[in-house]
This record gives structure tokens, sequence and C-alpha cells, in this order.
């Protein structure tokens, strides 16, 4: 006999950690778009698991993929070899345009990577001296919760109680390309930055703001990391967010939908220059670069293009957004986004986003609230117009009253 969703609720907040708040819903099957709680009833998923199924729930060329590999090899170590390693390299390389790839498991991990081997680049290449390498960050950034990376966000939810930290970064605001060239100096090594900052609200920079951080970071000597884990994979209408303005990034981090959401996977996308200064020992992990999960990122990024998810993302998100913007409601601020990275900002006096989020849920949409007023919309990339349609029917008798 199925488990009550009241009591796996209440086995989760008496066993469970603290430190996360979730919709009170239940969840247990997926499909494309939809989920179902043990209830059965069926939801949209539009925060697919903060992108990381942008390919849809439990895409079945994806899960035929696991499966075969699962059956035959998951795990050498990188102590051996494996038949899925080399081909993944070749074919995110040959995808994204990169030169070299250290693949990790989560997003944090890679980010903790890069910021690992931009240092060793500031001091072998550009002779910056030893433990004087600095890393220039955006305020309100997210790249994820590792004691590492929390000592350099500003969010005090992040950071609080967490100390002492590491030195060597510097924030500035995102989206002010005079307050990120004031902040170099010949220390500087890397500006790690969002393309969108996500978790802030699905934050857009001001046009063409990436060129000319692209055009300093060149002129300095500085590289330019952009965190794609979020923004990358199609997401925003194009497979990288960097696309929109026409620009490379150094370095690349990407995670999340490289696995469609199967598997924990990500990678350190970059020139030679930078991740050629690893030496064997440096840097690894056990399960990075794994058989499975290489096996796994293939078949992701294949259907991802195959497929036309990225194209698919652009033309809905533009129509999503387009009608998002359109509904008549004094609750809402602000719509803005880019593909299928959306954000409803509300008015102070709306009361917070959750209450419109648990709204949404009666209705069979699931969106996510962030920074208090805002709420998140990112449903899978496989979204179709009439399930959009569906979606606003719901957002707008949300946002109208008239739920």
């Amino acid at each position: 006999m199925a488990t009550s969703a009241t009591t796996l609720i209440e086995t989760e907040a008496r066993l469970g950690a603290y430190n996360y708040k979730p919709l009170d819903v239940v969840l247990s099957r997926g499909e494309g778009v939809w989920v179902w709680d043990v209830d059965g009833n069926r939801y949209l998923d539009c925060l697919s698991a903060y992108s990381a199924v942008n390919q849809g729930h439990c895409h079945p060329k994806i899960l035929a993929a696991m499966v075969e590999q699962a059956q035959k090899l998951t795990l050498t170590s990188r102590a051996f070899r494996n038949d899925q390693l080399a081909l993944f390299y070749d074919e995110i390389a040959a995808l994204t345009g990169s030169h070299k790839v250290l693949p990790m498991n989560s997003g944090a991990e890679a980010v903790e990577s890069a910021v690992k081997a931009v240092r060793k680049w500031g001091y072998e290449v550009k002779g910056v001296p030893d433990g004087q390498a600095e890393i220039i960050v955006c305020e309100n950034n997210f790249h994820g919760r590792t004691l590492g990376i929390v000592g350099f966000s500003t969010d005090p939810d992040a950071r609080g109680g967490f100390g002492p930290f590491a030195p060597g970064f510097k924030v500035v605001p995102f989206g002010d390309a005079t307050a990120f060239e004031a902040a170099i100096t010949p220390n500087t090594v890397a500006f790690l930055v969002e393309p969108i900052q996500g978790e802030a609200g699905v934050m857009i920079p001001p046009a063409g703001y990436f060129k000319t951080v692209r055009e300093l970071c060149t002129r300095h000597n500085v590289t330019l990391i952009l965190d794609e884990i979020q923004t990358g994979l199609g997401r925003t209408g194009k497979l990288l967010a960097e696309a929109h303005e026409g620009i490379e990034a150094d370095v690349t981090l990407v995670g999340k939908a490289l696995s469609g959401g199967f598997y924990p996977v990500s990678a350190v996308l970059s020139n030679s220059e930078v991740l050629g200064v690893l030496k064997p020992g440096q840097h690894g992990s056990t399960f990075g670069g794994n058989p499975l999960a290489c096996a796994v990122a293939r078949m992701a990024l294949k259907v991802l293009v195959e497929e036309g998810m990225i194209e698919n993302a652009e033309r809905q998100g533009a129509y999503f957004q387009a009608e998002l913007a359109g509904l008549r409601s004094n609750l809402i601020r602000e719509v803005r986004g880019r593909g299928l990275m959306l954000a409803v900002e509300l008015h102070p006096e709306a009361g917070g986003a959750r209450r419109y989020c648990e709204a949404l849920q009666k209705r069979g949409v699931l969106a996510k609230d962030t920074h208090g007023d805002t709420i998140r919309i990112a449903p899978p990339l496989v979204i179709t117009r009439d399930q959009v349609d569906w979606a606003m029917e719901q957002f707008a008798a949300v946002m109208t009253g008239t739920a």
C-alpha cells in the first residue's frame, strides 16, 4: 500500500535537515513536461529541477542509454580508462567549440574546479605572485553552496555562520562594466559570472555588457569564466547564453541538463592554456568522467540538438514571455526572461511570491518563488504551444484574482 503524502511530509520534517522549504507536493512520477504526485494529481513542471531536466522528465532515449550502460560498466575511477570518456570529450568539444574538457559531477564541483585552475594559470602563466591571485565575482551571484563558494556570496542566508572564508575574491555589481574594469588589478586572474542571474530572480544584464566584459578581459589578460550551469544547454534559446552577444568565454561551466536529470554530470570547458596547467594528482574526482555519466551525457546532448529543443525554447519562450507580459494584473511589477528562463516579479504589496506558487500548485502548475517577490518559470524545453496556453490560463486565474 502506498504511503500517504502527509506521512511522507511528516517523516521528511522529522528526520531531514531543514535546509529546504519545498511546496507541499510529493512527486512520484514524471514524463515530458508533466509530473504526478503520490495521489495521482498531474502538474505542469515549470521549474525543471532548476533547469536540470531541459530534455523533459524521463526522456526515453536518455533512459535507454542509461540502462544499456548500467548493464555493462558504471564506474572505473580515473585510475583506468573507459570506452565512453573519449567519446564524451569528442562530442561535447565539437558541439561547444572547446579545446579541453574536465568532467566533474555537480555544478558546484565545476565552479570549484575552475577556481583552482584559473588560480594556477595565474601563477604559472600570467605571473601573479604566489598566493595573491584575485577573482572578481558579482553581487547576488549564485554558483553553489560549498564553503569555498559561499565565501564570495552576498546572500546573508548562504554565508551567515559559515566563516571564516578563503580570501581572494572581489565583488562588483552585476551588469556594471565600469565597476568591473575598476576592480581589475595586475593580480586579477578571472571574472566569474552568470550570463543571467537565475537564483537572483532571472536578472538580465544591459545589452552590450558582455561584449564590453569580453573586451576588458582580453585587454587585461583576465580569464572570463561563464557559469552556464543553469543558462546553458538550450535554456535561453541558444546552446550557450554567451551566443546572445556573440562572445566566447575562456572557461565555460556546464552541468544540470548535461545529463537530462538522470545523473549528476558537470564539466569545465576551456582553452588548453587554462586547463593545461593541471597535472596528474593536482585535481580529480572518483566519479568524474565515469562511463555511466558519459553515456548519459552523450545522449542528453544528442537529443537536445537532434530534437530541436533549443529552437523550441526560443519560440515558446518568446511566446510565453509575451503572454505573461500581457496579463492585466496589478500584482505584477515586471516580466523578464530569455528563452524559457522567465520570471514574474510582483509588487511588494502583493504579499510575497510563495502564496501565488501555492495557488498555482492547486491549479496544476509547479513554479518556484525566489527572493521573496519573484516567481521563476522554467519548464522543460519540450513544452508545446498548447501546453504554454494551458499554463497561461492558470497564471491568468491566479494573477488576476479569478482563481
